[in-house]
């Protein structure tokens, strides 16, 4: 299993806009076959930060998610909300409950 942890630092003024689309986003991944679990979360202690954890079945499900068009288009949209690049993290899981 292939997990990943992205992190998005978003502009204080634009940080509806970009939780919108990011929740818009949540909405397509359900449907993807490879993708076991895909959450948005906010950072309690930086609420400008959106954190998604995600978890796919291995690293072609991981690759077919980021060539949809749809992630594609997510991806042209946070770009001008963000205050920096992304963080992502690609994790090897190896044990899990």
């Amino acid at each position: 299993m292939i997990s990943v942890v992205a992190y998005i630092h978003v502009k204080p003024e634009d940080k509806e806009e970009a939780l919108k689309a990011a929740q818009d986003l949540v909405k397509e991944v359900k449907n993807e076959s490879g993708t076991l679990s895909y959450s948005l979360n906010i950072d309690e202690k930086n609420p400008q930060t959106l954190i998604f954890m995600e978890k796919y079945k291995d690293m072609d499900a991981f690759i077919f998610h980021s060539k949809t068009d749809y992630f594609k288009i997510f991806a042209k949209k946070i770009e001008k909300f963000s205050l920096k690049p992304a963080e992502i993290k690609i994790l090897k899981e190896i044990d899990s409950i």
